[in-house]
């Protein structure tokens, strides 16, 4: 049956409380057949909303070319460079509660055929995929009676991931509406607003953007987590708002984690790489027990997949950190290096990680260059392509042929320079 899904609830963490229904995560298991007939379907819907415009700019989700790090990159660059000037900026993290699963079919409909312009045939062929879906619960050898699928679409479908970006929709134009810069991943929304002195209005516009979103969501049936919600304030010297941010001022947090990083007011990063520093080398310390089973090339294979992909998750984000920040980073890539090649503590180990291809702050200017050359390519998200212009000298030079890029006036090296 195309329509039928297992569903087997995983807790989240094993620290938290079996006994609590919030704890676990649905895992749906759908059938082979039909994920087959949603790569097909996928592949001509997002072609369509490709060559029309229809996605938004600034949902890195689910698309070709965007990931967590191009949101982040260009976020943390918007913060940089408004800090830079000596402005703050409030940023609030938004928070659904099982948003997948609250997808109403109808409004779904509705979005494909007034917003995305899909008719006839195929909106009829949508509307058979949403209808009559069933589902059954799994726990270990027993399984419950199936029942129907009234609302959401499946998580871990092909479709559904796209689907619910589509009924994102409106959520960006009530962004604009409101003048608030935002960036979405999937469910997760992070919207920021720019204050240039203190009689701005902006936090005057966040809260009543604030006040459309809820009442758009309630509307849509999209569960809003307002417990969850959190704010973070960069610039200034004292690390506070300027202006008093209203009912926002009791979520505002000295550490929040957006994506996978853990952010702070200064942007230093300190935590995140601790963070990584811990869980890699417990990662270390592991693989070390099944070193003698292993051939050198699948060891390093293990160690990339445990350990390097850490290091290298978003470290565009680390240029201009501090240096002993990068040396705590390092330290793990000696450690790694070492155990792979057996060499001992007191032997030089620059040698070893050149041929390796492993240096950190290599590795971190490699990626920012992969993705200066990627913007200017064609081959990143226009949001960060759109941050490049090539430099046009007021009268002609030798170097009018180098294909230079603009570098923008700054002020502070851990701020703008970053």
């Amino acid at each position: 049956n195309f329509k039928t899904c297992i569903v087997q609830p995983l807790i989240k963490k094993l620290a938290l409380d079996p006994s609590v229904l919030a704890n676990f995560r649905p895992i749906y298991k759908l059938p082979f057949l039909s994920k087959i007939l949603e790569k097909i379907v996928y592949s001509l819907l997002l072609a369509f909303l490709e060559k029309h415009n229809i996605l938004e700019v600034f949902q890195s989700g689910f698309k070709t070319l965007h990931s967590t790090e191009t949101a982040l990159l260009r976020v943390f660059n918007d913060i940089f460079l408004a800090t830079d000037s000596g402005d703050c900026v409030i940023l609030v993290l938004l928070d659904l509660t099982a948003a997948f699963d609250t997808v109403d079919h109808e409004i779904l409909i509705s979005h494909l055929r007034q917003r995305v312009g899909i008719s006839g045939i195929a909106l009829e062929w949508f509307r058979s995929y949403l209808a009559d879906q069933t589902f059954c619960v799994s726990l270990g050898d027993s399984v419950s009676f199936s029942a129907p699928l009234l609302c959401g679409v499946p998580q871990g479908s092909v479709l559904g991931p796209l689907l619910f970006s589509l009924y994102l929709l409106p959520l960006g134009s009530i962004l604009r509406k409101n003048g608030i810069s935002f960036h979405c991943y999937a469910d997760d929304s992070l919207l920021y607003v720019r204050l240039k002195k203190k009689n701005d209005n902006s936090v005057g516009q966040l809260l009543d953007c604030l006040d459309d979103i809820k009442a758009w969501m309630a509307l849509n049936f999209l569960n809003f987590n307002d417990k969850k919600t959190e704010v973070m304030v960069f610039g200034g010297t004292t690390g506070t708002p300027p202006v008093d941010l209203g009912s926002l001022a009791p979520y505002i947090k000295p550490s929040i984690t957006n994506l996978g990083v853990k952010v702070d007011p200064e942007l230093k990063l300190n935590s995140q790489i601790k963070a990584v520093v811990k869980s890699s080398f417990f990662h270390l310390r592991q693989l070390a027990k099944i070193k003698p089973i292993l051939s050198r090339q699948h060891f390093e294979t293990v160690i990339h997949a445990f350990v390097t992909t850490r290091l290298d998750y978003c470290n565009s984000l680390y240029v201009g950190v501090s240096g002993s920040s990068i040396t705590c980073l390092q330290m793990i890539q000696n450690a790694a290096a070492r155990l792979l090649t057996g060499t001992h503590k007191h032997e030089h180990i620059s040698p070893i990680l050149a041929s390796l291809h492993w240096p950190i702050q290599f590795r971190i200017h490699f990626k920012n260059l992969l993705f200066a050359f990627k913007s200017l390519n064609g081959l990143a998200p226009s949001y960060l392509s759109e941050l490049l212009h090539f430099y046009k000298p007021v009268r002609s030079l030798r170097s009018d042929d180098q294909l230079l890029l603009t570098v923008p006036k700054t002020k502070h090296k851990l701020r703008g320079d970053r």
